[in-house]
């Protein structure tokens, strides 16, 4: 199932950019193909190649490696989010400080642990907004900033080898030229039109993305501890900060990479997505039989709803 997911995603984002030099369209066909190549990428990003940075698509080094450079390929440092999602989110899941994924940057507050500001009254109302830039905040200031300017103490502890510098800075010259320059060059198009395709795509991705990400961990019903010490182990931890959704539904779970299935993902990071179906109700089951609560939404939408009202608790209360 792996491999036919792998070989769907890149041909489906390949093909796109080949029939976008082959045929020539014009400007509505031109944007729908583009915009197919953005669906290509996110499901690429989602499936496969947060799995080989896990290390989990298969058991060859060399393949995981590989497949990691899906990430440089859309234009984010494969390097660096490994770096931050290995050592800034799974060994401090919900920890103010530490866990990179409730970084809001001030402008969203995602813990009760964050200082509450009075824009944040309404972060249930434009935090949608927001989360539809955040691939372009990626691949514009993030990783930039993650190299040269971190606000991590790990990071800034951190020796990076010189070849994720020349492969951060190839990686995104590779990206903007095939996605922006290219289309005007080659085919002609106007700039305006392959900015706003451009602009269009980030917003499918990260949309996407992190609506899928934050539904597990920033919900109304997940913990938050005030530090490591607060379980007897990482396994509680996980149950406590950790939901998920959908996972009966295996449309969700195909396009999402397993990701709705985020308990087991966090209690065995190295096996692939494509078992965490059967897995999950093992888990489940577990669970219930040691009185550990296990908390779940029985659909995506539901797991939305209940992210957004932990925004809006978040926003009026300290």
């Amino acid at each position: 199932m792996m491999w036919v997911k792998i070989a769907v995603g890149l041909a489906v984002l390949a093909g796109a950019w080949i029939a976008l030099y082959t045929f020539r369209p014009g400007s509505w066909k031109f944007v729908a193909l583009y915009l197919l190549g953005g669906f290509a990428q996110t499901f690429l990003l989602l499936n496969i190649a947060h799995d080989s940075n896990h290390n989990a698509v298969s058991s060859r080094p060399l393949v995981n490696k590989s497949l990691n450079y899906i990430f440089d390929l859309c234009g984010i440092s494969s390097y660096m989010w490994r770096f931050l999602h290995h050592r800034g989110h799974h060994s401090c899941i919900n920890l103010h400080g530490e866990d990179d994924a409730l970084s809001g940057r001030g402008i969203l507050r995602f813990t009760p642990h964050e200082p509450r500001a009075p824009w944040h009254r309404f972060q249930h109302i434009y935090a949608l907004f927001l989360y539809a830039m955040f691939s372009l905040d990626y691949v514009f200031v993030r990783d930039f900033q993650h190299f040269f300017l971190p606000t991590h103490g790990y990071l800034k502890r951190a020796k990076h080898p010189m070849r994720e510098y020349v492969t951060l800075f190839a990686g995104k010259a590779f990206y903007l030229t095939y996605m922006l320059i290219l289309p005007v060059l080659v085919l002609g198009k106007s700039p305006l039109l392959v900015v706003g395709a451009f602009l269009l795509v980030h917003l499918v991705v990260g949309l996407s993305v992190t609506l899928v990400f934050q539904t597990t961990h920033t919900i109304d019903s997940t913990y938050f501890p005030a530090d490591r010490g607060e379980f007897e182990n990482g396994v509680y931890h996980i149950f406590a900060t950790t939901a998920d959704y959908a996972t009966e539904n295996p449309v969700v779970g195909w396009l999402a990479g397993g990701l709705n299935h985020h308990i087991i993902h966090h209690l065995c990071p190295f096996v692939c997505h494509t078992h965490y179906a059967p897995l999950t109700r093992i888990v489940k089951q577990t669970a219930e039989e040691f009185g550990v609560p296990y908390r779940q939404h029985p659909t995506m939408t539901r797991a939305i709803r209940h992210h957004l009202i932990l925004l809006k608790q978040l926003g009026n209360e300290n």
